[in-house]
């Protein structure tokens, strides 16, 4: 396979998988933005088991005063109730959401849990809606928030975030995995191993369904489209990697399941 397709893929990666900081610690968080904790630290259910692990570390280097997991049931739990229960025996998964199987699995492999649970949303724009509503009713103000999300989704989190929240809260992206497709002999493979991580093909699906989405046109989520998000710039090297992209993948790419859509509320 040609190598470009490995850069084309990473150029995308790269872009919508972003971390704001190196490392999730309080050197790092005070070093970038003068603070050795945020308010909170949320993980969204969308992520591979590497998630999990991001956000025990968060707990363990006390990086926020309250973390948080929101996920109900959406297009990537199969997967995660899949994985988990294979992996770990123990844990059942069964008819289980999202934040409550990642609960599940800090408690189980490294002790700790979150202090708050959002099982009820299935898409990115009602995690962020429902997430806002859970600290409201739980008077949990704040300045400053760490994301993390499953790589291909994070810039779309913090735009969908960036929409509802006041001018002067720090958002923090600490995406759950950074990563990169090589290209050896002939195939698609990653250069490091992820916990949990998607096949090539369904990674490159999910990157490629992000770049729709986060345009600011008729047709995508920004204010221009279905007004889901707030404006973010696609740089011009990112659109051509997906326009190079779709040349060997073709144009499908993921569409947003009307099974997990918002639920309208009819008055």
């Amino acid at each position: 396979m040609d190598c470009n397709v490995a850069e084309n893929i990473n150029t995308l990666a790269k872009f919508l998988g972003t971390r704001d900081i190196d490392a999730l610690n309080q050197e790092e968080l005070f070093n970038r933005y003068g603070i050795h904790q945020v308010d909170v630290m949320v993980l969204f259910g969308g992520s591979i088991l590497e998630g999990g692990d991001v956000l025990a570390s968060g707990i363990k280097n006390f990086v926020a005063k309250k973390y948080i997991i929101v996920g109900g049931a959406g297009h990537t739990t199969d997967t995660l109730r899949q994985v988990v229960h294979l992996e770990y025996p123990d844990i059942e998964t069964t008819d289980l959401s999202e934040a409550e199987i990642f609960q599940k699995y800090i408690k189980h492999v490294y002790g700790c849990k979150a202090d708050y649970l959002e099982t009820k949303s299935t898409n990115c724009g009602n995690n962020i809606t429902y997430l806002l509503d859970l600290l409201k009713e739980n008077n949990i103000s704040f300045n400053s928030i760490i994301l993390s999300q499953d790589a291909s989704m994070q810039r779309r989190m913090a735009a969908g975030l960036k929409k509802y929240v006041k001018e002067g809260v720090t958002i923090i992206n600490y995406t759950t995995y950074c990563a990169k497709v090589l290209n050896q002999d002939e195939d698609l493979v990653f250069e490091d191993n992820i916990h949990g991580m998607w096949s090539i093909n369904r990674y490159v699906n999910l990157l490629m369904g992000e770049i729709p989405r986060l345009s600011d046109d008729a047709n995508g989520y920004g204010p221009n489209g279905k007004n889901y998000i707030a404006h973010v710039d696609i740089p011009e090297n990112v659109m051509i990697a997906f326009e190079e992209l779709k040349l060997v993948f073709g144009s499908e790419t993921r569409e947003a399941n009307p099974l997990y859509a918002s639920k309208v509320i009819k008055k």
